[in-house]
């Protein structure tokens, strides 16, 4: 039997854990498009601060003939001898919500150019349920000239990491899994339980697995949207959420979710996916979308309850000097994508203020990339009219903020992360 050699496409920051960890065990190449990627993990460094250096030198080697270990590479080539692919891509959605498998279609053309009898084909990516077998499948049979579930296989295990977090890791989290035959399915979970010490779940099948990543952050997104709604009705008593969330709090059985606002890869995207899958059959789902819309709608009230904040004190709007604290869309994490703290820097915007973002964890020029906005990772030395902290990062906890105010300064706490005696009004 050929001996275990695992093809990770795509180094972000599923991909990159996951390599790394398959790596402790076997041998593993990292493939990636991008030059600049490989070449940064090659030289032992992580932009996205998922892996420390010490985790990731750990693991690599200097060539792809290694018996163990982690090779990252660009080159086609060094993934042909693989008999495992995992593809990692992102599965965003364009601006009317709608999914995007661009990325996840052209990995797995790529994938199909070297795919051999008796290889197996994992997907991570979190899709509609359906994906894998229905969009994928047929590129890898069309590109590779080779027929499903005879020459090669397919299985599914969607992706758990939560980042930023360096408790939880890939390891510590239980794994869903599955395969395209119950033969390939126990292989692909024996794969998995090799090396996740929290365990595995097999489920029944692709499409069971799929819909199960899928409605684990719709399910989040709706309690999200449930909280934050309540924050809206609150503010209007003048009744503080986070006082009554507490008190609530004190029965065994409710949910412990805050309000704040919804973006990243994952929990403001995922639903809209299974949305579109369910408009395919016919019915319109009516609690999802509508989570969707109050989660979309708070940054645009964050924004306004500054401005009313700041009319209140006296503050003049227009012109009006603002700091926003953060702009990746989770504390301790550098990724930005799909950040909702967008939405409130443009509505600051277009009331007329002169916003300044300070991200110590943001890459500034893939803000600027992608929002076309300057983020700058050390603290401007100057005053300000408001102060809108937008992502707890552990680094904002102890700012002086008596060095950021002006005598009338606003300051709003979206996280309920500071003091409140230190804020004007936390969501």
């Amino acid at each position: 039997m050929k001996e275990v050699e695992i093809a990770v496409i795509g180094l972000g920051y599923v991909g990159l854990p996951l390599a790394r960890l398959f790596a402790t065990k076997y041998k593993v190449v990292g493939f990636d498009i991008n030059q600049q990627r490989v070449t940064e993990l090659m030289a032992g460094k992580d932009s996205t601060l998922e892996l420390e250096s010490a985790a990731l030198n750990e693991v690599l080697v200097k060539n792809a003939t290694n018996e163990k270990g982690l090779y990252c590479s660009t080159n086609i080539a060094d993934i042909k001898s693989c008999n495992y692919y995992i593809i990692t891509m992102p599965t965003p959605v364009d601006k009317n919500n709608t999914p995007v498998l661009t990325h996840l279609l052209a990995a797995s053309k790529t994938v199909a150019s070297v795919l051999k009898k008796g290889d197996i084909v994992i997907y991570e990516s979190t899709v509609y349920p359906g994906a894998t077998e229905e969009d994928c499948i047929p590129v890898l049979e069309k590109e590779s000239g080779l027929v499903f579930n005879k020459d090669f296989f397919a299985g599914y295990s969607p992706e758990r990491i939560n980042p930023g977090d360096k408790v939880n890791t890939i390891d510590k989290i239980l794994k869903i899994t599955s395969g395209s035959t119950p033969t390939i399915a126990k292989k692909v979970d024996t794969l998995y339980a090799s090396v996740v010490t929290a365990g595995t779940y097999l489920a029944s099948s692709i499409k069971v697995a799929e819909a199960a990543k899928v409605i684990e952050n719709s399910q989040r997104d709706i309690n999200i949207a449930f909280v934050n709604e309540l924050a809206k009705i609150f503010n209007l008593m003048d009744i503080n959420i986070h006082e009554v969330l507490a008190a609530a709090g004190t029965k065994w059985n409710f949910l412990p979710f805050k309000p704040g606002l919804v973006g990243g890869h994952c929990i403001g995207v995922d639903p809209y996916y299974l949305a579109h899958k369910a408009k395919e059959f016919g019915y319109h789902p009516e609690i999802i979308l509508a989570g969707r819309r109050v989660n979309d709608s708070m940054g645009a009230f964050v924004a306004a309850e500054v401005a009313k904040l700041m009319i209140k004190k006296g503050v003049e709007v227009k012109d009006a000097e603002v700091l926003v604290l953060g702009i990746t869309f989770k504390e301790d994490c550098s990724d930005v994508r799909n950040t909702k703290v967008v939405d409130v820097v443009n509505e600051l915007f277009d009331f007329g203020t002169n916003v300044t973002i300070y991200d110590p964890c943001a890459d500034p020029i893939q803000v600027q990339k992608e929002y076309n906005l300057v983020s700058q990772r050390s603290l401007p030395n100057k005053k300000y009219d408001a102060i809108v902290l937008t992502v707890a990062h552990a680094e904002f906890k102890n700012l002086d903020l008596k060095k950021l105010k002006k005598e009338k300064s606003v300051v709003y706490d979206v996280k309920n992360f500071w003091n409140p005696k230190d804020v004007n009004k936390s969501l």
